[in-house]
């Protein structure tokens, strides 16, 4: 009686040498299974089998600044995908379905994670494109001189371009506010940024509205001062003018409403 036929597995279609599985027969068996450990054994089997080529995959974006056990973890989960989705009876090799997929999901990772500060798309398609023909042009005997004109002769990008690539290079990382600024007696990059300072806005509304109150009726001014600067209730201010408390809400409106439009008229 004859032996029957063993079966395919995804272990026998690796290669010895580490190249890319032939698995094709191994697909078709495993499209054809039910659910259940047998085809669970085979899913993990053919997963192991490609494991290799999608971390050769990942270690194309080993310079985008992500860590490498990060980078093979995201390819080896659209790995997973791949194999989940593909389908045998379409008749491609499932090579030329996974590389695409795996590259995608490490491309999104990068520019969903990696970046520290987040720039649009064509920034980040220019900075690669610079970075590449600076490479090139390097390995040439350029040196590391390469100008901006040989960048966009060597890209076909415009110098504009170059540039926008250039200033997008180096934002995978940022600095921390304690950082020592190179040059300086220990002096944190906090104490050298800039700040929002509303007070000068205020020296402006100052100078505005100076000439402003000056021309207002001398109780008006009296009333300001005292609600503003004095800090003195509505019904203080009105026992020292002789008036009632609603009489010197009146007169506040009244005069805050004009100083508000006649500020707005000169603007």
């Amino acid at each position: 009686m004859a032996e029957p036929t063993p079966r395919p597995s995804a272990r026998d279609a690796r290669g010895h040498d580490g190249e890319t599985a032939d698995t094709a027969e191994v697909f078709t068996r495993l499209a054809a299974l039910p659910p259940g450990p047998e085809r669970d054994r085979l899913r993990q089997d053919v997963i192991a089998a490609w494991l290799p080529m999608a971390e050769r995959v990942s270690m194309r974006f080993r310079k985008c600044g992500e860590s490498p056990a990060d980078l093979r973890q995201v390819a080896a989960l659209a790995l997973v995908h791949a194999v989940d989705r593909y389908d045998p009876r379409l008749g491609h090799a499932f090579e030329s379905f996974a590389i695409p997929t795996i590259n995608g999901e490490l491309k999104r990772h990068v520019r969903d994670h990696v970046w520290s500060l987040h720039i649009p798309r064509r920034d980040q398609e220019l900075r690669a494109a610079v970075r590449a023909a600076a490479a090139r042009l390097e390995q040439l005997g350029a040196g590391s001189d390469v100008t901006v004109a040989e960048l966009a002769a060597e890209t076909g990008l415009s110098e504009e371009e170059v540039r926008r690539g250039l200033d997008a290079d180096g934002v995978h990382h940022t600095l921390s506010l304690d950082h020592t600024v190179a040059g300086s007696d220990e002096l944190p990059l906090a104490d050298t940024l800039g700040r929002c300072d509303r007070a000068l806005e205020l020296v402006i509304d100052r100078q505005s509205l100076k000439p402003l109150l000056d021309a207002l009726p001398e109780r008006e001014k009296y009333v300001l001062y005292w609600r503003f600067f004095g800090n003195l209730t509505q019904q203080q201010i009105g026992a020292r003018l002789g008036v009632s408390q609603m009489q010197i809400s009146r007169i506040l409106s009244r005069t805050c409403a004009r100083l508000r439009r006649q500020l707005l008229a000169a603007a």
